[in-house]
């Protein structure tokens, strides 16, 4: 919603949790941003597996904290390039097996931008 408010010209989104993908539904429809916004209900493991080369031009990806799912994300960008830009949320004791730009946030939150 960050880009959309930003001038983004459209956003995907991708969630599988309940009570996550019901707040994204209902943000969209009360900001009136349907038509700038898609919402896809599934995991995002088999949702970047099936990008091509330069699908968006930046992913934001918020996998659970401790899953392996930030590393398959970064593993398949490794191989192919569905955005130009990739940003992680992750714990600070995640280590990314790519060196990148990395912010610290309060608690345990890390924010690392990879770049092609």
């Amino acid at each position: 919603m960050e880009a959309i408010s930003r001038g983004a010209r459209y956003a995907d989104f991708v969630e599988n949790g309940a009570g996550a993908l019901h707040s994204l539904k209902a943000n969209v429809a009360v900001l009136r941003v349907t038509k700038k916004c898609r919402v896809f209900k599934q995991d995002a493991i088999p949702f970047v597996a099936r990008l091509d080369t330069g699908a968006y031009d930046v992913c934001f990806a918020d996998p659970p904290y401790g899953s392996r799912k930030l590393d398959l994300v970064i593993e398949r960008w490794r191989e192919i390039a569905f955005a130009g830009v990739l940003a992680i949320e992750h714990s600070k004791n995640h280590d990314i097996a790519m060196k990148g730009k990395s912010y610290d946030l309060e608690g345990d939150t890390r924010v690392t931008v990879l770049r092609r």
